[in-house]
């Protein structure tokens, strides 16, 4: 599939004030700025043909790329199906499992690194998807947390896409043959969040077909949505102390496409997002279906993402898929 890749935006005032809800600056900026109304989507349905997810899950494999653009280091992590015995922890260099995979392209959060959601990313290796993080040159832990940066970030991203498919056709590459570049979805947490939000809308990226947004916010990359309809689910806690939920809500109202959020009661910034409990195992369930359902087109996965969104009685779930 052509990339075509509209330019993103210039900082703005509003930017210069705080971003991605990093500070109750941000936070403030984002509630007062007037909704701006997006353009109607260009289809009403997902574009991805119908299909069936894979059934089993895969072992994991876990490799890094060493990208660069620009003068801009993005190291990429990649967690992919591997050949042998599904569960345990993802394995370095194991060989590929048989098949065509979608790609998740996942974005970190201000202050992290890909590995912090090695358990989340994983799950999502295991269910039949080949997941790429890029880590950020200005936004990853260690670095100058230049929170403006993020506006690069969703160029990084489409950058990392082209390395990432290019692998598929590469003599002797450990993934040549496995990646389906006709269906691919972008996903990301708090900065990473705005990065995902920002591929859809001020860097719109056609290649996605669908997104997945944790306690993200519109502030900097606006609510724009454009192109093909690339159907959306957001992850927010209520009681998030770093983007309001009402900010994440705000931008999920605007999506034009299908679209769902799982809201958590008593949730914070995502601190469940990186650790193996009961909200996680929610989390991953939903995401896992609405991927599946998205990205193989899997009418079944996408009955049972209410089922799973709600069980336990952890999150509410608001469904327009």
């Amino acid at each position: 599939m052509p990339r075509r890749v509209t330019p993103a935006l210039l900082a703005s005032a509003a930017l210069m004030a705080g971003l991605v809800g990093c500070s109750a600056d941000a936070r403030k900026t984002e509630s007062q700025q007037a909704p701006v109304e997006p353009p109607p989507a260009a289809t009403p349905t997902p574009q991805v043909p119908a299909g069936k997810a894979p059934q089993r899950a895969f072992a994991v494999g876990v490799r890094q790329l060493k990208l660069n653009r620009d003068g801009r280091a993005l190291p990429t992590t990649l967690w992919y199906p591997a050949a042998g015995q599904s569960g345990g922890a993802a394995k370095r260099s194991a060989t590929a499992a048989e098949g065509r995979f979608p790609v998740v392209m996942f974005s970190h959060g201000l202050g992290g690194r890909p590995d912090d959601y090695a358990t989340l990313l994983t799950r999502w290796a295991a269910a039949g998807f080949v997941v790429a993080a890029p880590t950020f040159p200005h936004t990853s832990r260690g670095a100058d947390n230049n929170v403006l940066d993020v506006l690069n970030q969703p160029a990084d991203v489409s950058y990392a896409l082209d390395q990432v498919l290019a692998l598929d056709g590469r003599a002797g590459d450990a993934l040549r043959g496995r990646l389906d570049g006709e269906r691919v979805a972008a996903a990301g947490h708090s900065a990473g969040g705005v990065t995902t939000i920002g591929l859809f809308t001020a860097s719109r990226d056609e290649r996605l077909d669908a997104g997945v947004v944790f306690a993200g916010t519109a502030l900097g990359v606006g609510t724009a949505f454009a192109g093909a309809a690339a159907p959306q689910l957001f992850v927010h806690g209520e009681l998030d102390e770093v983007v309001e939920y009402a900010a994440g809500r705000a931008a999920y109202d605007k999506v034009p496409w299908p679209k769902a959020m799982l809201s958590l009661p008593k949730g914070d910034h995502g601190r469940a997002l990186l650790s193996d409990g009961a909200t996680l195992r929610v989390v991953s369930d939903t995401s896992v279906e609405f991927l599946r359902w998205s990205l193989y087109g899997d009418a079944d996965a996408k009955k049972r993402i209410p089922t799973d969104a709600t069980r336990g009685d952890i999150a509410t779930f608001d469904d327009h898929l």
